[in-house]
C-alpha cells in the first residue's frame, strides 16, 4: 500500500500540492482526474520520488519517508524497485530493438541472467500484441506500439506499481484504443495501476478509485460510480465540459 500524508509541493513560489492525504490500495487502478495544470502529474511524480515535495510524508508497506527532513538515495531505489514509470512520450532507447529495451532494465539493473530475461521479455510482447515487433527499432513503431513497448518494459521489472502519466494523450483514437486494451487487461489481472487520464471513458471503464484533483487539491476520492454520478457541482461541471454535454 502507498499512502501520501499531508503532502505540499511548491514550484516557484505556488503550491502544486496543498496538504495531500490519500491512500493507493494494492491491486487496484486509481484514476487521476481533473484540469490541466491541477496537480496529477506531479502528485504521480512524486510517488516516484522524480519529485520531491517539502513536506509530508510517504508510507510504502513499512518503509515510512518524511519529505522534511530529506529522502536518501538508498531509499530512492527501493521505492523505484517498486514503482515503475509510463511516460507519454514512451522514453525507448532509440539505439536499442524492442527486444533490447525490455531486457536492459532486468539485465543491468535486476541483475537477471539474460536467457530468462529474453524469454520474459517476448512472454510480454506476447502480452501486449507485439510478438512480431522483437527485432524492430522504436522509430519504426507506432506511438500505440511504442507505448505497448513502454507497459511491457516496465512489467519487465516486475513492479508492485505501475504509474502513468498520460499514457495516451499523443496518440490518435485508434493508436490510443490499441494501449487502453492493454491497460483494461493489466487492470482485470490485478496489477497495482495508478494511471493520469483525461479519458473519462476509459477512467469509467478501468478504475477501481478516482482521485478529482484541482488546484493542487484533492476535491473528491472514493469508488468510481461515486464520481461519476456526484450530485457535487463541481464534479458534473468538470464531467459536462470533458464529454461536451453541454455543447448544445
Amino acid at each position: 500500500m502507498l499512502r501520501l500524508e499531508n503532502v505540499n509541493k511548491t514550484f516557484g513560489g505556488n503550491l502544486a500540492l496543498k496538504d495531500i492525504t490519500t491512500t493507493f490500495e494494492n491491486n487496484q487502478t486509481t484514476v487521476l482526474v481533473g484540469p490541466s495544470g491541477s496537480g496529477k502529474s506531479t502528485m504521480l511524480r512524486s510517488l516516484n520520488l522524480l519529485e520531491m515535495p517539502e513536506s509530508g510524508k510517504y508510507y510504502f508497506d513499512d518503509l515510512e519517508l518524511d519529505f522534511k527532513k530529506g529522502i536518501s538515495k538508498k531509499e530512492i531505489l527501493e521505492v523505484r524497485r517498486e514503482t515503475e514509470m509510463v511516460f507519454q512520450n514512451y522514453n525507448l532507447f532509440p539505439h536499442l530493438t524492442v527486444l533490447k529495451n525490455i531486457i536492459e532494465g532486468p539485465v543491468h539493473v535486476l541483475k537477471e541472467d539474460k536467457e530468462s530475461a529474453t524469454k520474459r521479455a517476448y512472454e510480454l510482447l506476447k502480452k501486449v500484441g507485439l510478438a512480431d515487433k522483437a527485432d524492430a527499432y522504436p522509430q519504426q513503431l507506432s506511438g500505440g506500439q511504442a507505448q505497448r513497448v513502454a507497459i511491457a518494459r516496465s512489467l519487465a521489472m516486475n513492479p508492485r506499481y505501475i504509474l502513468l502519466d498520460e499514457p495516451t494523450s499523443a496518440l490518435d483514437p485508434e493508436l490510443e484504443l490499441e494501449v487502453l486494451k492493454v491497460l483494461l487487461q493489466l487492470a482485470k489481472e490485478k496489477q497495482s495501476l495508478i494511471i493520469v487520464t483525461h479519458n473519462l471513458a476509459f477512467a469509467q471503464k478501468v478504475a477501481d478509485k478516482i482521485l478529482f484533483v484541482e488546484d493542487g487539491q484533492i476535491l473528491f476520492q472514493g469508488p468510481k460510480d461515486d464520481f461519476f454520478n456526484s450530485d457535487n457541482q463541481r464534479i458534473k461541471n468538470f464531467l459536462s465540459a470533458m464529454t461536451l454535454s453541454n455543447l448544445d
